[in-house]
C-alpha cells in the first residue's frame, strides 16, 4: 500500500542555501515513493494550499498522471481514506491528539527520525507515552544506534512519569528500524567521466583523491582533525600525493577560516579542495573524481549517515568511524574500514545537557563541545588509508563490494517495499482492533474554550436561562439582525453559526414571550440543536435577545 504523505515544499528539497540531512532524505525518499507506487492514486496533506502545486510540479517530474487527493486541516478526517498519514519527521504525539478529535483509528500514523538530539527532537520523543499513540502507529528507526537512543530517552520520561505520577501503562508506537536508502543509478560515472572530473580538479594520474562528503561543520558534522593527520602520515608513509575534496558548505566565513587553518597545520602535503556541496555539478565531478571516501563522524547529530552509502554506490573504498548508522551501513573489512571511536562514559555529561538546557549554550556548542569528547583512533585511519593508498586492488575489491551492497540493501527499489509492508502491517493492526472509547479529555492542551475558561464570566447559558426578543416585536429583531450582520466585525464569525432558516425560527419562537432556551428550540432538528443553542449568546450579543431574570 502507498500512503499520504504530509507535504510542505521545505522537507523535500535540496536547492535551498542551508542543505541539512534531513531535506537530502526527504527529497530522495519522496522521488523514491513516487518511483516505486505508480498506478496508485496520490494522496498529501497540506497546511497551505499553494503546497500542492508544489508537490504537483514534484510528481509530474516523475511522470505521476495518477489523481492527487490534498488534503488539509479543515478535511481532517478524510484522512481515514488513505488509513495512513507518513511524517517526515518524528512528531507524531501532536498528530495523534489531532487525530482523537476524529477517533483513534480513524487512520495510522507513521514518522521517522532524522537528527534526534535537538531540543524540538528530543521534546517530540519523549512526549510520546503520554500521546494517545497505539500500536498501529509508527516511529521508523534509521539505524540501530537510534532505535537505542529513542529507548533510552523513552525509559527515561517513562522512569520520570512513573516516579512523578505513578504511571505504570504507557502505550507507545512500533519502534521498526528501516534504512534511508538512496537512488544507486545516480553514482555511475563512466571512466571518460571520471578522468574529465580529475582533469577538472587538476589531479594528475598517479594523484589518490580522498573525498569527503556533507556539510563542512566541525563542530556539528564531522570533526576534520584526525582525517588531516591521518591523510598527512598516510601519504608521507605510503610515499603518494593526496587530494582531499572537502564537498559540502561552510555556514560562515569563521567557519571555513578554521578549516583551512586546520588542514594547513595538520596536512601541508595534501593538496585541499573545497567543493560547494549545494552544486549538483560540483557533487558530480567529486564522485566521478575520487578514490577514497573518509568521514569520521563523531558528532551526536550525525544520525544515519547516508554518504558512506552514496561512497560505495560509487564503487568508493570507504574508511569512516564506527560511529551510529555507519555501523549498519559499512562492513568493516568488506566495503571499507571501520574506525573505532572512543566517547566519555555516562554521568559526565550532565553539565553539557544542563547548559544546553538553561540557554548557557546553543545547540551549536552544545554539539561541538559534545564531540569535543568524542575520540577517533587516528593511527587506525592511518593504517586503514596506508594499505588502500598501496593497493589499487584493495581499492577495487572494496569499491565492488560496496557497490553490489548499495544495490542490494539500500536502493530505494528495495527500501520502498519494506515501508509499504509496513504501512500495510499498521493497517491491518488498525482494523482488526477493538474501537476504542473516546476519552473525555482527549487533548488536555487543547480543551473546548467555554470549559477551560468556564469561570470568566458571570455565569454560562443553560437550557433553563430565561430569553426573549431585545426589541419590540419580531419584525424590529429581524430587521437589527439584518442590520448587523452586514458588519465584517460580525459576518467573520457567519461560517460557524446557524442557517438563516434556523436564526428565523429562533426569533419567531421568541416573538411568542420570554421563555427557557430550550424552548426557543423546538422547531430545530435534533442533530442542529448544539450549534444552534450556542448561536443564541451570539444574538445575545448582538442584542437581538435578551436575558430574562427569572420570575419576569
Amino acid at each position: 500500500m502507498t500512503a499520504c504523505i504530509y507535504f510542505h515544499p521545505d522537507g523535500y528539497t535540496t536547492t535551498g542555501r542551508q542543505i541539512m540531512g534531513r531535506h537530502a532524505a526527504g527529497e530522495s525518499f519522496l522521488r523514491g515513493l513516487l518511483q516505486g507506487t505508480r498506478g496508485q492514486d496520490l494522496w498529501i496533506q497540506v497546511d497551505e494550499p499553494g503546497h500542492v502545486a508544489a508537490f504537483q510540479a514534484i510528481a509530474a517530474g516523475l511522470g505521476r498522471t495518477e489523481p492527487l487527493h490534498a488534503i488539509d486541516h479543515r478535511r481532517l478526517a478524510d484522512l481515514s481514506n488513505p488509513g495512513l498519514v507518513f511524517h517526515p519527521g518524528p512528531g507524531i504525539g501532536k498528530e495523534a491528539f489531532k487525530r482523537s478529535s476524529v477517533g483513534h483509528r480513524a487512520w495510522s500514523l507513521c514518522g521517522i527520525t532524522h537528527t534526534i538530539c535537538s531540543e524540538r527532537v528530543m521534546d517530540s520523543i519523549v512526549a510520546l507515552p503520554t500521546a494517545p499513540l497505539h500500536p498501529w502507529d509508527a516511529l521508523i528507526c534509521t539505524s540501530q544506534a537510534v532505535l537505542g537512543s529513542v529507548q533510552t530517552l523513552l525509559a527515561a520520561q517513562q522512569a520520570y512519569l512513573q516516579e512523578r505520577l505513578g504511571s505504570i501503562r504507557m502505550p507507545l508506537p512500533q519502534l521498526p528500524v528501516i534504512p534511508l536508502g538512496l537512488h544507486t543509478g545516480d553514482f555511475d560515472a563512466s571512466e571518460a567521466t571520471r578522468q574529465t572530473a580529475r582533469q577538472e580538479l587538476g589531479a594528475e594520474a598517479e594523484t589518490l583523491v580522498v573525498m569527503f562528503m556533507g556539510r563542512l561543520a566541525f563542530h556539528a558534522k564531522a570533526h576534520p582533525l584526525a582525517m588531516y593527520q591521518a591523510l598527512e602520515r598516510a601519504a608521507q608513509e605510503a610515499g603518494v600525493k593526496v587530494m582531499l575534496l572537502e564537498c559540502g558548505w561552510h555556514a560562515n566565513d569563521q567557519i571555513r577560516y578554521a578549516y583551512s587553518q586546520a588542514a594547513a597545520q595538520a596536512c601541508p602535503s595534501v593538496t585541499v579542495l573545497q567543493l560547494d556541496g549545494r552544486d549538483p555539478l560540483q557533487r558530480r565531478r567529486a564522485w566521478a573524481s575520487a578514490d577514497v571516501f573518509c568521514s569520521l563522524s563523531d558528532n551526536i547529530q550525525e544520525t544515519f549517515g547516508i554518504t558512506p552509502i552514496e561512497a560505495m554506490a560509487a564503487g568508493l573504498p570507504v574508511v569512516v568511524s564506527d560511529w551510529d548508522g555507519y555501523r549498519d551501513s559499512v562492513r568493516d573489512g568488506i566495503d571499507g574500514f571501520r574506525i573505532p571511536t572512543l566517547m566519555a562514559p555516562a554521568g559526565l555529561g550532565t553539565d553539557l545537557a544542563r547548559r544546553h538546557a538553561l540557554g548557557v549554550d546553543t545547540y551549536d556548542f552544545y554539539c561541538g563541545y559534545s564531540c569535543s569528547f568524542v575520540a577517533v583512533d587516528v593511527e587506525a585511519t592511518t593504517q586503514a588509508l596506508i594499505r588502500l593508498f598501496r593497493s589499487p586492488d584493495l581499492r577495487r575489491t572494496m569499491g565492488q563490494a560496496g557497490r553490489r551492497r548499495a544495490r542490494d540493501c539500500f536502493d530505494w527499489r528495495v527500501i520502498i517495499p519494506r515501508y509499504q509492508e509496513l504501512w500495510a502491517e499498521l493497517s491491518a493492526i488498525r482494523r482488526a482492533s477493538p474501537e476504542l472509547p473516546a476519552a473525555a479529555r482527549s487533548w488536555p492542551a487543547r480543551l473546548d474554550p467555554f470549559e477551560a475558561f468556564a469561570g470568566y464570566p458571570s455565569q454560562s447559558l443553560a437550557p433553563e436561562t430565561r430569553l426573549a426578543l431585545a426589541g419590540p416585536d419580531l419584525a424590529a429583531a429581524q430587521a437589527r439582525l439584518e442590520q448587523l450582520t452586514a458588519l465584517s466585525m460580525v459576518n467573520y464569525a457567519l461560517p460557524l453559526l446557524p442557517e438563516a432558516d434556523e436564526l428565523a425560527e429562533v426569533l419567531r419562537a421568541a416573538s411568542q414571550g420570554a421563555q427557557p432556551a430550550r424552548e426557543l428550540l423546538r422547531g430545530i432538528p435534533e442533530n442542529r440543536r448544539a450549534l444552534v443553542f450556542r448561536a443564541l449568546v451570539w444574538l445575545i450579543k448582538l442584542d437581538v435577545l435578551r436575558l430574562v431574570a427569572n420570575g419576569a
